[in-house]
């Protein structure tokens, strides 16, 4: 089957489905213009599904919008340096259920069912180009090059967005509904130690989430912090630009080797989290952030080959200092200097870290506001997550922020202490959306129950005409 056919058969096994049904969401005035249902703020993988869950919901006045510009959104052509991604490539994520729509019938298009059987896991170039598909064949409403730069709510059960970028037609979006479908940087902010950020000068280092110009770097000494996949996916991306050598620091004697998602993917884990106690709920992800996702053996070895890579177990960075054009590196093993330094030391999640969040963040409830966790277990990273709804909503920290948050959906890593890996990893789309969705929904129905009754109990439409006795023609 050709991609052309394929499309075709996304287009057929979603007539069978009655996708695209009537909206049964009543249009909402208001007299600074429309109103849509639900804007989707991130047009990667989490903004998409969210998308296509909504529509199949029947709720179609939606729009999704994204800084990035068209086909680079999400982080796989910008700071995602792997060569593959670490998730099985057996796991459906946001076809929904759709044979048609999933990423093995997408490949096989293209390189038949023998490509897919030799395929070890996914290149992260087709994830993105499976992505670019998955957005035209299901002609999703995306608007690019257009930044939130503020959420402000209204008295009228109504958000107004502010927003900003080429894309953007407008200044400001209303919409009832708002869901922050912002990846894994969008609840709070990569994270530099102060370590660093305070003594360096900033073009001496760069988070990997940064753009890094690896081709000035070519010849140099580089060294990168952590311990973590994103370290090793970085050290060889940067020797394989030609930078000269690349030393990755852990502060671990051992780099990790567990990785909890795996057992968690086939455990039930990930579809039933929701169901869990708070206290399982904050142990399980306490637990879950003692391990950094280890790199896999196939990118650990890919950066190990290089004759430029070094490996420092057992040697956290105790002082940085500048010295020349470079900067020097303390450790308990000894000093060592370089020209530049990469920090792979993950975020953190917080709500009041989002500017677009700063009206808000106030009211919004954390875990530190509804779970007091035992000493032995507790975590002020995890402490500062929202605590949501198992729909993915914000929750206020008394009644008159409740009212202010309603609306509002976290779709994005920091929904990782409420609803687990689902809204986190690609692994867990498949379960989230429908959540996702369905809480949407929920919403926006008992927002309108009073007129959807009314409609109800006055509606006198006639559907049967028969008559007895028969009338004979």
């Amino acid at each position: 089957m050709s991609l052309e056919a394929l499309t075709e058969q996304v287009h057929t096994d979603l007539s069978y489905l009655a996708y695209g049904g009537p909206d049964w969401v009543r249009p909402l005035e208001h007299r600074e213009g429309h109103v849509y249902d639900v804007v989707i703020v991130g047009g990667g993988q989490s903004g998409l599904g969210a998308a296509f869950g909504l529509l199949r919901e029947r709720v179609s006045n939606i729009l999704v919008i994204d800084e990035n510009p068209e086909g680079l959104e999400g982080p796989w052509e910008t700071y995602a340096r792997m060569v593959t991604l670490r998730t099985p490539k057996h796991l459906t994520s946001i076809d929904l259920g759709i044979p048609s729509l999933t990423f093995r019938s997408w490949y096989e298009a293209q390189h038949g069912p023998e490509g897919w059987e030799a395929l070890g896991k996914i290149p992260r170039g087709d994830w993105m180009n499976y992505l670019r598909w998955y957005r035209q064949v299901l002609s999703l409403p995306v608007l690019n090059e257009v930044e939130l730069q503020l959420i402000e709510p209204l008295a009228e059960g109504v958000h107004r967005l502010h927003i900003a970028g080429e894309g953007a037609r407008h200044e400001q979006l209303l919409a009832r509904k708002v869901v922050l479908a912002t990846g894994i940087q969008g609840g709070g902010e990569w994270h530099v130690p102060p370590l660093i950020a305070d003594h360096v000068p900033k073009h001496l280092y760069a988070h990997t989430s940064e753009a890094i110009d690896f081709g000035a770097l070519r010849g140099r000494r580089i060294a990168i912090l952590g311990g973590g996949a994103s370290a090793f996916d970085n050290a060889n991306y940067a020797l394989s630009a030609g930078v000269a050598e690349a030393h990755v620091f852990v502060r671990r004697e051992q780099l990790p080797c567990i990785n909890p998602i795996r057992q968690m993917e086939v455990s039930g884990m990930i579809e039933r989290f929701h169901t869990l106690s708070d206290a399982d709920k904050y142990a399980v992800i306490a637990h879950f952030f003692q391990y950094n996702q280890p790199p896999t053996d196939d990118t650990f070895s890919r950066a190990a080959a290089w004759p430029g890579f070094r490996l420092h177990l057992g040697s956290p960075w105790l002082q940085v200092q500048t010295q020349g054009e470079g900067a020097v590196v303390t450790t308990p093993k000894g000093d060592f200097s370089f020209d530049f330094l990469i920090i792979s030391t993950g975020l953190l999640s917080d709500p009041a870290l989002r500017p677009e969040l700063r009206l808000l963040a106030g009211d919004i409830a954390r875990w530190s506001d509804r779970y007091r966790a035992p000493a032995d277990t507790a975590n002020a990273l995890l402490d500062a997550h929202p605590y949501l709804t198992p729909g993915f909503a914000l929750q206020g920290k008394d009644e008159a922020g409740q009212g202010r948050l309603h609306g509002l959906f976290v779709f994005n890593y920091s929904a990782l202490a409420s609803c687990g890996l689902s809204a986190s990893a690609i692994s867990g789309m498949r379960c989230a959306i429908p959540k996702l969705a369905a809480g949407v929904a929920d919403q926006l129905f008992t927002d309108d129950r009073e007129a959807i009754l009314q409609a109800f109990f006055a509606y006198q439409d006639v559907e049967f005409t028969g008559t007895w006795p028969a009338v004979k023609v």
